[in-house]
C-alpha cells in the first residue's frame, strides 16, 4: 500500500471516527426506564437526564392525586429541566405539568450506587428542583453516588384541603404535593437501578421546606420503605396544619376568587394564573404574610403530626442528621437595612413580631445582655429571633428521636459567608452549596476560598458517608457522636470542626419555658 493511499484511508478513518463520536455525543447516554427510554448528556464525566417524567400533567387531576405517566415509544431527550410548580416569584417556566425529575449518576453500569433524593426548599410555596445549588454533578462524582431532585406540586395546587367543602375525591388534597415526592420515591424505587442506583439504599435529604417534607413523610404510612436515610437542613417542622385551620384557608382563598364555599369545582376549572395571583392574599391566621398551604394533618395521608407528640416510630429504624445554621434569620431580616442599625430602645418593638415562642421581649433582651454583654442590639435582634424562632423545631425533631432511641446526628453551622462584608453569617440556606460542593454556583455566598473549601470537604463528605453506610462519620471529620439526652452532643462545622455538648445551651433553655408550634398550624 502506497504512503498516499494509507494518508487517505487514515484520514478517511479519522473522519469517520469523528462523525461517530459527534454522533454519539449528541445521541448521549440512553436509559430505559418501565416507561420508555430517556436520553441525557455527559457533563465531567458523569450522565445527567433532565426533566424525566414521573408523573402524568396534574392539570387534569387538579387537587387530586396525580397518576403514573403514559408510555412512550422511541427515546425521549432528558436534556432540560422541566418546568417548574405554579408560584408567585420565579424565573423558570411554570406549569401544572411539572412532575419531572433529574438525575446525575456516574455511570449506566449495573453498579448498586447509594441514591440521594434531594427536595428543593422554598416553604412549600415556591422552587424547584432545578437550582444551580442542587446541580448533582460534584456530589455524584465526589461519592460515587446517584443524585435526583424532584419537582412537584406546591403552594394552593399540592396543599389547599377541600375535604371539607368538596367530593370524597378530594380528601386527599391537603397532600397531594406530598404524594407527588411518593411517586417521585416510587419511580426510584422501580427505575434507578437502570441508572446505576441502589433501590434498596435511598437517602431522602433537603433543606428547609424540603427537609419539613421529609419529616412528613417520615409520619405518612404510604412513604414506609420508599427511603432508608433521611436528612434536614433547616426543616424545621414539628406539627403539620390542622384541618380545621386548613378549611379556614381553602375557604378565605375561595372568597379571594369570587367563590362561594360550594363552588369547588369552580376552582378546579380556573386558570392556573388567577389561582397563582390570589396567593398574595393575606393569611386569615397569622398576624402577617400571605395566605399559607402546606401539609395538612387530614387523618388519611397524614394521620399524625410528624414530630408531635413524639417522633414516628414508623421510621424510628432509619438514620437521620438533623441541622440547622447558626444564624438562621439572616436570611429572611437581612434584606431590611434598620435591622443592622437597631437602638437598644427599637429593640423590644422590632423582636416581638419575629418570636413564634411566646417570651417576653424585654425578658429576653436582658437574658442576651447578660450572656453576650458585647453585642449590639442587631447581634442581640438576629440571634434571638434564630433561637426563638428557628432553632427549637430542629432540637425538638433530634430529643424526640432520642427519647425513642431513634439514631439521629444533629450538626451546627458556624462557618458564615465572607461576602457582603460577611453580615448575613452562617444563614438560613447557606449549608446548601457546602453540602453539595457547589461553592461558585450562582446563588451560593459561601466564596471559593480555603476555609470554604475546607468546610465543604467536610459536610459533603459526611453526608455521602451517611448516604452509603447510614452513619455520618469518615476520615473528613472529628468523631461525630449520635444525639442523645441529657448529652445533646452536636457537631459544630466550621473550617476546624469540633463536637460539642450542647451548644448554645443558655438560650435553649431562655426559650424552652414556651411551647413551640409552626407557624401556620
Amino acid at each position: 500500500m502506497t504512503t498516499h493511499r494509507r494518508a487517505v484511508l487514515a484520514a478517511a478513518a479519522a473522519t469517520l471516527a469523528a462523525a461517530t463520536g459527534a454522533r454519539a455525543a449528541i445521541e448521549g447516554p440512553i436509559a430505559a426506564t418501565r416507561y420508555g427510554r430517556v436520553r441525557g448528556v455527559e457533563v465531567d464525566g458523569i450522565k445527567v437526564f433532565k426533566g424525566v417524567r414521573y408523573g402524568a400533567d396534574t392539570a387534569p387531576r387538579r387537587f387530586r392525586p396525580a397518576l403514573p405517566p403514559e408510555p412512550w415509544t422511541g427515546v425521549a431527550d432528558a436534556l432540560a429541566y422541566g418546568p417548574a410548580s405554579p408560584q408567585l416569584k420565579t424565573a423558570e417556566a411554570v406549569s401544572e405539568d411539572c412532575l419531572f425529575l433529574n438525575v446525575w449518576t456516574p455511570a449506566l453500569d449495573g453498579k448498586k450506587r447509594p441514591v440521594m433524593v434531594y427536595v428543593h426548599g422554598g416553604a412549600h410555596a415556591s422552587g424547584s428542583g432545578s437550582d444551580p445549588l442542587y446541580n448533582g454533578v460534584r456530589m455524584a462524582r465526589r461519592g460515587d453516588v446517584v443524585v435526583v431532585t424532584v419537582n412537584h406540586r406546591l403552594n394552593v395546587f399540592g396543599y389547599c384541603y377541600l375535604a371539607e367543602l368538596g367530593g370524597p375525591d378530594l380528601a386527599d388534597s391537603g397532600n397531594v404535593g406530598n404524594l407527588d415526592l411518593v411517586m417521585a420515591l416510587e419511580w426510584v424505587r422501580d427505575n434507578i437501578a437502570a441508572f446505576g442506583g441502589d433501590p434498596g439504599n435511598v437517602t431522602a435529604f433537603g433543606q428547609s421546606g424540603g427537609g419539613a417534607k421529609v419529616v412528613t413523610l417520615m409520619a405518612m404510612p404510604v412513604a414506609k420503605g420508599l427511603f432508608h436515610k433521611a436528612a434536614t437542613m433547616s426543616g424545621q417542622h414539628v406539627t403539620a396544619m390542622g384541618p380545621i385551620h386548613a378549611t379556614i384557608r381553602a375557604r378565605t382563598f375561595m372568597e379571594a376568587l369570587g367563590l362561594r364555599p360550594d363552588q369547588v369545582d369552580v376552582l378546579r376549572a380556573l386558570p392556573a394564573e388567577r389561582l397563582v395571583a390570589a396567593l398574595k392574599t393575606p393569611d386569615p391566621l397569622e398576624r402577617k404574610g400571605s395566605i399559607l398551604f402546606w401539609s395538612v394533618m387530614d387523618g388519611g395521608v397524614l394521620p399524625r403530626h410528624p414530630f408531635y407528640p413524639d417522633a414516628p416510630r414508623q421510621s424510628a429504624q432509619i438514620p437521620m442528621i438533623i441541622g440547622n445554621t447558626h444564624d438562621e434569620t439572616r436570611a429572611f431580616l437581612g434584606g431590611d437595612p434598620r435591622n443592622f442599625a437597631l437602638t437598644w430602645e427599637e429593640l423590644p418593638q422590632r423582636l416581638g413580631p419575629e418570636l413564634v415562642l411566646d417570651v417576653a421581649p424585654r425578658q429576653v433582651i436582658a437574658r442576651y445582655r447578660e450572656l453576650y454583654p458585647h453585642y449590639t442590639p442587631s447581634e442581640v435582634f438576629f440571634a434571638a429571633t434564630t433561637a426563638g424562632r428557628s432553632w427549637p423545631g430542629h432540637l425538638i425533631q433530634a430529643e424526640q428521636r432520642a427519647r425513642i432511641g431513634a439514631p439521629a446526628w444533629m450538626y451546627q453551622l458556624d462557618f458564615g459567608s465572607p461576602l457582603d462584608g460577611g453580615k448575613l453569617r452562617a444563614f438560613h440556606s447557606f449549608d446548601i452549596a457546602l453540602v453539595f460542593d457547589n461553592l461558585g454556583a450562582p446563588g451560593s455566598k459561601t466564596g471559593t476560598g480555603p476555609a470554604a473549601r475546607a468546610v465543604a470537604r467536610q459536610m459533603s463528605e459526611a453526608f455521602l458517608a451517611f448516604a452509603r453506610t447510614g452513619d455520618p462519620n469518615c476520615a473528613a471529620i472529628p468523631a461525630w457522636g449520635k444525639y442523645e439526652l441529657p448529652k445533646r452532643a452536636t457537631m459544630v462545622f466550621d473550617e476546624t470542626s469540633m463536637m460539642v455538648d450542647d451548644p448554645r445551651r443558655e438560650e435553649r433553655e431562655l426559650f424552652a419555658v414556651a411551647p413551640f408550634l409552626k407557624e401556620g398550624t
